[in-house]
């Protein structure tokens, strides 16, 4: 499990620097895929809550550092992402395209329903999204479109990513 949460970890940290570093440059409307949340999101529903829970935390911190966010804020949001998505490991057929494009965009409006009411308990100094504004639907729309091609990428890296069957 620990070797599966660092690899993950180190994963969702290139992406974290990728998005924050190249996508923003070539981005449409302000709006790049959230790359991190994506990973999360497969190694979560491929893992299980717990691996789910640790890697959201792991790389939700090590992202905080990259962020102007205050310390945790990723952390929490991940953590709690993770944790959830976890818990239907194995109750769905993993497909190509569909579950990977639904899951993601699921967990992005999880991701702001969150925010939405971290900024509401704590009056936190953060972006919060406007469930009304196009920014958020598009990003919905890109993590989803993202989903099939980053699953299937990470479906390369299957023996340190994923958990050894047992016979």
């Amino acid at each position: 499990m620990s070797k599966t949460v660092g690899w993950a970890t180190v994963l969702i940290l290139i992406a974290g620097i990728i998005q924050s570093s190249l996508l923003s440059k070539i981005t449409s409307f302000n709006v790049i895929p959230d790359l991190a949340l994506v990973i999360l999101v497969y190694i979560s529903y491929v893992n299980g809550s717990m691996v789910g829970q640790i890697t959201g935390f792991a790389s939700g911190f090590f992202l905080d550092f990259l962020s102007f966010a205050p310390l945790g804020f990723n952390a929490l949001t991940r953590t709690v992402i993770g944790y959830l998505v976890g818990i239907i490991k194995g109750t769905f057929f993993l497909d190509i395209v569909i579950f990977p494009f639904l899951l993601c965009a699921s967990a992005t409006i999880l991701k702001a329903v969150i925010i939405t009411i971290v900024h509401f308990l704590f009056n936190a100094n953060t972006p919060v999204y406007s469930f009304t504004s196009n920014l958020l639907w598009l990003e919905v729309i890109l993590n989803g479109v993202s989903a099939p091609f980053v699953f299937a990428f990470l479906k390369l890296f299957k023996k340190i990513l994923e958990p050894k069957k047992e016979n």
